[in-house]
């Protein structure tokens, strides 16, 4: 049991200088190497600031969709994210009952008068909606 005790604080204290850099040697750190530990992993400050102001895609999904008369005509199923970054469509459930005969559409979100905080897609109702080509995700 004491050696056990003795290893962890050993790791401990390993883990720690390595954490803030004290393993690696001075000659890395003059040639321009990479320091372990010191890698910037996450978002600057400035790019924290945005985040705090935008929403978390897990809080939208499975939110109702509303039209602008306020009639709820569907609720997002997932959000897709382009390439670039952006996000392009939300993929909208039409209908059903507890996921059965669901009929699924991608609208893409310049569509939306708003995404957040309630989804409204002017102008749209549940029989226009599936009238629409369903949806269906890529296999893989």
């Amino acid at each position: 049991m004491k050696t056990h005790l003795i290893s962890a604080a050993r790791l401990s204290t390993f883990v720690l200088a390595l954490a803030a850099g004290g393993l690696v040697g001075s000659d890395a750190t003059a040639q321009g190497a990479p320091i372990v530990g010191k890698a910037t992993l996450g978002v600057s400050v400035t790019e924290a600031q945005l985040v705090a102001t935008g929403w978390r895609a897990s809080k939208l999904i499975h939110t109702d969709v509303y039209n602008d008369k306020d009639e709820k005509i569907g609720r997002v199923d997932d959000l897709i994210v382009a390439p670039d970054g952006t996000l392009s469509a939300a993929i909208i459930d039409v209908g059903g009952f507890l996921g059965m005969g669901t009929h699924r559409v991608a609208i893409p979100v310049q569509h939306f008068e708003q995404i957040t905080p309630k989804p409204i897609l002017p102008g749209a109702s549940k029989e226009a909606l599936k009238k629409l080509p369903e949806f269906e995700y890529a296999k893989g």
